[in-house]
């Protein structure tokens, strides 16, 4: 029915499908770096950092002093707001104290708590009121 065998053309396709350009697709075994690999590396990072770094644009006296001006700006606004929300604080604070002692002033007495004498006054009276009512 077929003129190639099975064989060939799964083969054909794997080839083609495949990632490494021998035709087959292998991971290598992972190869631990040796420490001259390790300190030339180490040694590359530390020298672009340093290029890096010195790339970097020198910053100029005027804009140092701008800068400090504008963060003292920041940090008064910032006290003055701190003290305006404390004053505030405070404020309400008082105003809660003022309308709890008028609040306190105008409340009605409380009720009278009757003593241990009329206590027992009262309950002889509901106790005869009962008797009365039996006879």
């Amino acid at each position: 029915m077929y003129d190639t065998p099975l064989r060939e053309i799964v083969t054909r396709l794997s080839a083609r499908h495949c990632h490494h350009p021998t035709g087959t697709d292998f991971m290598p075994a992972f190869k631990q770096p040796t420490f001259q690999e390790r300190a030339a590396l180490a040694a590359k990072a530390k020298e672009a950092a340093l290029a890096k770094l010195k790339a970097k644009p020198v910053v100029d006296e005027a804009e140092l002093a701008a800068r400090r001006e504008t963060a003292a700006a920041k940090a008064v606004a910032a006290e003055k707001a701190r003290a305006e929300k404390r004053a505030a604080f405070e404020a309400e604070k008082l105003a809660r104290k003022e309308r709890a002692a008028e609040a306190a002033a105008n409340a009605p007495p409380p009720p009278k708590v009757p003593t241990p004498e009329e206590q027992k006054a009262i309950r002889d009276a509901k106790y005869a009121a009962r008797k009365a009512r039996k006879r």
